[in-house]
């Protein structure tokens, strides 16, 4: 039996989710219907347009993303200091971008003159807001609830869209984080429909690379930090190694990470040749993974681990927190991140 969405989601102990949703018809989510000959191919457009739009109004943030044709992956940054530091006029106009609110929230945004019981309400109103755009139960129904009535009214018909709410990992460590990047990333390369990271259409990969090559300012050399500026603004950027003084953001470098990326893809496609003994990437160094092991991981995630992923200590704690008797996932995060 699948664990509630309150027991997979702790932010006590990682702020990092890789949340699946998978559509229940076999007319296609995207891409092209063999049976129909009809291409859906543009509704790939829908949803990473109101991935990119959510990352706005929450204090979400993505850190990878991939729209393949019956389903998609995303990994989320939950900012909860973010949003406690809003004002109330700044939470209201946040959910006022997606939802009508209430009348008096309707009437305070307004400046209208409320008596103080009324302006207690829109206060507590406010807080229930603030919850839910940290939430990622929220995040998740925001996006698709409106693509299946897109879809559903694109298809001239009625009834769920979507096999189940959603699918959610909690990422315990930098490990899990950039080894579940990693497999999202590559999602089109693994599916061959797509040849290199860079060419795989609606993936946060394409978009990194596209705006690393977009940016006329001169790259760091290894071991600096990656220039938060030269990131697209709707994703959590890479900020480099930790340390103290670092900024939010992907505790790694973005040139490791793509290098790293364009490896593991040529060496997951059976036509072409990749080295990853010869040449290691500085993240499997620092991380500690064997490159077979890593292979495995970027191949199979979803198969390898169910539930919370992460190093023994870090999913003891997670499983402490939440309560669970037993540490799932346990033998294959020993496994494959030693």
């Amino acid at each position: 039996m699948a664990s509630p969405r309150k027991q997979q989601i702790s932010l006590v102990d990682t702020p990092y989710y890789h949340c699946m949703t998978r559509c229940v018809r076999r007319a296609f989510l995207c891409g092209e219907d063999k049976h129909s000959g009809q291409s859906f191919e543009h509704r790939r457009g829908w949803i990473e347009e109101k991935l990119h739009f959510l990352t706005t109004v929450f204090a979400v943030e993505m850190c990878a993303y991939a729209v393949m044709s019956n389903h998609y992956h995303v990994i989320l940054f939950v900012d909860e200091e973010k949003a406690k530091q809003w004002s109330m006029n700044e939470v209201l106009e946040r959910w006022h971008r997606l939802h009508k609110g209430t009348l008096l929230t309707q009437q305070y945004l307004n400046g209208d003159t409320l008596a103080e019981p009324l302006l207690y309400i829109v206060n507590t109103t406010a807080d229930i807001y603030r919850q839910r755009l940290m939430d990622i139960s929220w995040f998740m129904r925001e996006i698709n609830e409106k693509i299946a009535r897109q879809a559903n009214q694109e298809d001239d018909c009625k009834g769920r869209f979507w096999e189940a709410r959603f699918k959610s990992q909690a990422l315990l460590d930098e490990t899990a984080l950039v080894a579940c990047m990693a497999y999202v990333d590559l999602n089109p390369v693994r599916a061959n429909i797509a040849d290199t990271p860079e060419t795989s259409n609606h993936t946060s990969v394409k978009l990194r690379c596209e705006q690393a090559k977009a940016s006329e300012k001169p790259r760091h050399k290894a071991g600096q930090t990656d220039n938060i500026s030269n990131q697209p603004h709707t994703l959590l950027p890479f900020v480099g190694n930790p340390r103290e003084d670092r900024p939010k953001g992907l505790p790694f470098d973005l040139t490791d990470y793509l290098q790293l990326i364009d490896i593991t893809g040529r060496s997951i496609r059976e036509d072409k040749h990749g080295y990853i003994e010869q040449s290691q990437p500085e993240i499997l160094k620092r991380l500690n993974i064997s490159a077979a092991h890593w292979l495995i991981i970027t191949t199979e995630f979803r198969t390898q681990f169910h539930g919370a992923v992460g190093r023994e200590a870090a999913l003891t704690e997670f499983c402490e927190h939440q309560h669970f008797k037993r540490r799932q996932n346990l033998s294959h995060c020993n496994k494959l991140f030693a």
